[in-house]
């Protein structure tokens, strides 16, 4: 198991005028400095994309916008990280709010998505939409329309030895629900999760 410290995280904000600030996250002082790069442009890339939707297709002026971020995992050479834009339009009933998530594999010099968490074999859209399902029971989650399955690039951060699968506004619940959250502990997929992955390295008891 790597020894190796945290990244070093500090906060870029932006604003585009009175009640529009955008905050988000910037890695300094690693010693791979092309791949410092990479997770820099990639997060000012997301950020720009959240405000882009936010912006794009609206006729009504924006009142007010507000970007933040979430450091979600910074260890095990894995770092996960949301950010979210929140932005009201005038005139509209409610604000609306994205979170977009990040999720770096620092030891192989990654961006990871959640196919590959898994073993490329394995059938982890069967296994984790099975465990969703028996938690929207569990917890009386109000749904749009019946849950089926997660799509393959399904929204995601890691959090210590936790897997949390998230859907955003309205995809799966009403409004007034939030964002369904769906905390899946990685011993539930240790068999089918591949072992050198940032997954693999979460579930390591030491």
């Amino acid at each position: 198991m790597s020894t190796e410290l945290p990244v070093c995280i500090e906060p870029v904000k932006i604003s585009y005028g009175p009640n529009k600030t955008v905050l988000f996250p910037k890695v300094i002082g690693m010693h791979d400095y092309q791949f410092e790069r990479y997770i820099n442009q990639t997060v000012i890339n997301q950020t720009q994309q959240l405000i882009n939707e936010q912006i794009d297709n609206m006729p009504t002026t924006v009142v007010e916008m507000i970007g933040s971020y979430e450091i979600k995992n910074n260890q095990r050479q894995v770092l996960s990280l949301s950010i979210s834009n929140y932005t009201y339009h005038h005139q509209a009933a409610h604000g609306m709010t994205y979170i977009k998530s990040l999720t770096f594999d620092l030891q192989n010099r990654t961006r990871v998505e959640l196919k590959d968490l898994f073993r490329t074999e394995s059938d982890y859209i069967n296994r984790i939409s099975t465990l969703i399902r028996a938690q929207i029971q569990q917890r009386d989650i109000q749904l749009l329309d019946t849950f089926t399955s997660i799509e393959p690039n399904q929204d995601f951060y890691i959090a210590d030895k936790t897997l949390v699968i998230y859907f955003q506004l309205y995809e799966i619940t009403p409004y007034v629900f939030g964002f369904p959250m769906f905390p899946i502990s990685v011993y539930e997929l240790q068999d089918i999760i591949d072992e050198d992955g940032p997954l693999g390295r979460m579930a390591v008891s030491n």
